[in-house]
């Protein structure tokens, strides 16, 4: 298996962009989750020109700072997680890593910190 074999057909959109937001990889869930603003055509662009105000001042505050932003979606009735994080070459701030996981409405919730019973 290729290092990025399992990427391509991961069932999360996957989205990749450098340090100054021009997008370098997507996985094929992330193409056709993005096909009507250009699918894999966007790749070589900047993610800023896809973002409206306010999401575009908040994703230039996450590029310069290199800080993660976590959270919720619902979209075509879907709720999804979005996971955006910094990625690194040799400890050097790179860019972004965007994960979209969809999500059921309701699912267990494991408090790993608590004893269990025997």
């Amino acid at each position: 298996m290729s290092n990025d074999q399992w990427v391509r057909e991961f069932p999360a959109a996957i989205t990749v962009c450098n340090s100054e937001g021009v997008l370098l990889a997507m996985n094929e869930k992330a193409v056709s989750t993005f096909e009507s603003d250009g699918g894999a055509a966007l790749i070589g662009t900047n993610l800023l020109a896809c973002h409206p105000e306010p999401a575009r001042t908040k994703v230039v505050e996450m590029l310069e700072s290199g800080s993660p932003d976590v959270y919720t979606i619902q979209k075509g009735g879907v709720k999804k997680l979005i996971y955006q994080s910094p990625w690194f070459i040799d400890g050097r701030y790179a860019g972004f890593v965007e994960l979209s996981l969809p999500i059921p409405e309701t699912m267990p919730h494991f408090d790993r910190d608590k004893p269990t019973k025997a």
